[in-house]
């Protein structure tokens, strides 16, 4: 994919990303099986009850997003491009998710009659609207963790420094698809722009990029000991917003608001248009991602627009406990785009069977 005259210098992977807390405790096996790994997405609104879209709660097992909108879609015979949902879900797992159907003019089929050992529907109901890309809060996680060997006290007071501290919003491997096949895609994009791609695989192929560039400035930061404090000219983000104010000069009160995990400093989703940052973290930003102007130039040709992402995220309502066969069982809650994977890595180095 590259090579010496390329533009497009390797980014390293995702299991070269440092860690904020020390390195993970002990090996660990993980996804074993589906039920090590549960999900159940937080929706934004709840169906109103009315209106030409059929919203399904829909719970899967091992099977992919894409696939069981497909069923669905065939099930009520409409077209593909007629059934959506708010995010993709992991495949060798246990999720619960919503999709929209839209059946105007028609009425609902009979839901229950869907007999399938892969996936059933929980729930039907109508909403004037379609679920759209990105529609939900966050998700809540239910992990079973394996093989740990490490001290029950090392585990806790890591866990605990997360739940308090937060850990770095690295995006996860999932992004890059297998063996960062996703970045492969992008350069061929890049290089043949005028080829014919389904919408859906070009988003894709940029959004790893974008990914990827976020990741290794983040691991910059975190390599440098600054990725949950402030430089000046960072863009703050307000926790579980998107608004980001630019701090020109970090002061006490900055500072008590970053301790507080009131806001966190953002990192940048490259692309075409404003970088935002300013003075010295424009700077430093610039001077991680000198490297990487193929890529970027290749971002800005496509008109992906600029945005900006958190540094840190916090999880929510993070619990934990010693199960009775020696694994370790964790819940918590993440706000969307947000990966259980890069908390895992904080603790464990962990050897998923997926």
């Amino acid at each position: 994919m590259n090579t010496v005259d390329s533009p497009f210098k390797p980014i390293p992977a995702w299991h070269e990303l440092p860690t904020a807390w020390g390195g993970p405790l002990s090996p660990a096996r993980f996804r074993i099986q589906p039920e090590d790994f549960q999900v159940f997405e937080l929706p934004l609104v709840a169906p109103d009850g009315e209106g030409e879209h059929c919203w399904l709660h829909v719970r899967k097992r091992n099977s992919n997003t894409q696939w069981v909108a497909r069923q669905l879609a065939r099930f009520a015979g409409v077209s593909p491009s007629a059934v959506s949902y708010a995010g993709l879900k992991d495949r060798k797992a246990i999720t619960e998710q919503w999709f929209s159907v839209q059946l105007p003019g028609r009425p609902d089929p009979d839901w229950k009659s869907l007999q399938h050992e892969d996936f059933e529907v929980l729930r039907a109901a109508r909403h004037h609207r379609k679920l759209k890309t990105g529609a939900l809060k966050g998700n809540r996680f239910r992990l079973r963790i394996h093989n740990v060997n490490a001290a029950a006290d090392g585990v806790d007071q890591r866990l605990q420094q997360l739940a308090c501290g937060g850990f770095p919003n690295y995006f996860g491997p999932q992004r890059f698809g297998r063996d960062a096949g996703n970045l492969a895609e992008a350069v061929k994009l890049f290089t043949r722009p005028g080829s014919r791609l389904p919408r859906h695989k070009r988003g894709l192929y940029l959004s790893a990029v974008r990914s990827a560039l976020f990741n290794q400035v983040l691991a910059a930061r975190v390599g440098d000991d600054c990725w949950n404090t402030a430089m000046p000219g960072d863009a703050l983000q307000l926790e579980g917003k998107s608004a980001c104010f630019v701090a020109e000069a970090i002061d006490e009160q900055i500072n008590h608001r970053l301790q507080a995990l009131e806001v966190h400093p953002t990192g940048p989703l490259c692309g075409d248009g404003e970088v935002l940052v300013t003075g010295q973290a424009a700077q430093y930003e610039a001077g991680q991602l000198q490297a990487y102007g193929g890529w970027i130039e290749g971002l800005q040709r496509f008109r992906v627009a600029a945005a900006r992402r958190a540094l840190r995220v916090l999880p929510g309502d993070l619990k934990w406990r010693i199960d009775a066969d020696g694994s370790w069982l964790l819940e918590f809650s993440l706000a969307a785009g947000c990966y259980a994977t890069s908390l895992l890595r904080e603790v464990f180095d962990v050897d998923s069977e997926d």
